[in-house]
């Protein structure tokens, strides 16, 4: 391998969007209807991060009164994910890895509309094999597979009979798989070149992972997704499943939410009793300010999607994606686009 052979490839941070000529007369008219699977539509093109930080009941509530729907995590006794299935028949995905098949199904039986089997390395045999097992007995229900971030494994994960492909390997607010193991596509990247091949076959992208504001939220369907999943932002909300507590600065109570990756030390220790054998942490815990309601956070992030479709020209996100034009930019776009009060 020789270096001239080294493909370039960029973060959401090494992009900007070219406006384009706009004739659309509100910032309120543009579609945010999306696709989350080949078959299921949905209102908004926000999803939750499968994470035992973020999705809870109260968070449900609020996908499902705008329009999303909810993806419940499996790290919990299998007793608390039937009563989910259960509380919300025929509305909402579990969550699976690629072991406990017939738990999954007993899911399903109960009224999961769907299953998102998603591992670290989700270009897989067992992966395929799960996924194409799940088909077999279940072919009317919906499987969300992932993650990934090559146009191949998006490829042949279709070819397994996944309805939907979760694209991000490392760019997670918790996630130092990178770090760790030095694998990992650039995200902005990883959605454009599967987009590529997710336009032919015409199964749903979900980008997972790196969204800091409504600003990668716009990269992110321009550059081809169908939705972002979002964890970290979710997880500081009110209504996220993440764990809470006070503390005082300088006079002043700040709530706190704990926000942990599921490959994380902390995580392991709770869930499966510390690290496999032979193995080492590619997550991280971390305490952060809790910015307000679940519901303030979707009006921030919608607010700013359907302003950057204003400014893309576009009705919908399929005219996004079809007029989007980027640029590459320097490390001092981000400071040329900040307020300078001084």
């Amino acid at each position: 391998m020789s270096y001239s052979s080294v493909r370039r490839a960029l973060t959401f941070d090494d992009v900007a969007l070219v406006p384009q000529f706009n004739n659309i007369p509100s910032r309120t008219e543009p579609s945010l209807e999306t696709w989350l699977t080949r078959n299921r539509k949905i209102q908004m093109p926000l999803v939750n991060a499968n994470m035992d930080t973020v999705i809870g009941d109260d968070l449900a509530e609020v996908l499902f009164k705008n329009g999303s729907i909810p993806l419940f995590h499996r790290f919990t006794e299998f007793a608390a994910q039937k009563e989910w299935v259960k509380k919300y028949r025929d509305r909402t995905f579990i969550s699976a890895g690629i072991h406990n098949l017939e738990e999954t199904r007993e899911l399903l039986e109960l009224g999961a509309i769907g299953v998102c089997i998603d591992v670290a390395h989700g270009h897989s045999d067992k992966m395929f094999r799960y996924v194409e097992a799940i088909k077999e007995t279940h072919p009317g229900k919906e499987v969300i597979a992932g993650n990934v971030c090559t146009p191949m494994a998006y490829h042949d994960l279709v070819n397994a009979g996944a309805d939907a492909v979760k694209v991000g390997i490392g760019p997670g607010a918790a996630c130092t798989t990178r770090l760790v193991t030095g694998f990992g596509v650039p995200q902005f990247t990883a959605i454009s070149d599967c987009a590529k091949i997710a336009e032919k076959l015409r199964v749903p992208l979900i980008a997972d992972g790196g969204i800091k504001s409504s600003r990668e939220v716009v990269i992110a369907l321009a550059a081809g997704a169908s939705s972002v999943m979002i964890g970290k932002l979710f997880a500081a909300t009110t209504q996220s499943a993440a764990q809470k507590r006070e503390r005082k600065e300088a006079g002043v109570t700040i709530m706190e939410a704990k926000y942990r990756g599921q490959a994380s030390q902390d995580f392991q220790e709770d869930f499966y009793g510390g690290l496999k054998e032979k193995t080492v942490a590619e997550g991280v815990d971390f305490w952060m300010p809790v910015t307000g309601t679940a519901q303030q956070l979707i009006d921030t992030l919608l607010g700013g999607l359907r302003s950057g479709m204003t400014y893309g020209g576009a009705r919908n996100l399929k005219e996004l994606q079809r007029k989007a034009e980027f640029v590459e930019v320097t490390g001092t776009y981000s400071t040329e686009s900040r307020p300078r009060p001084q």
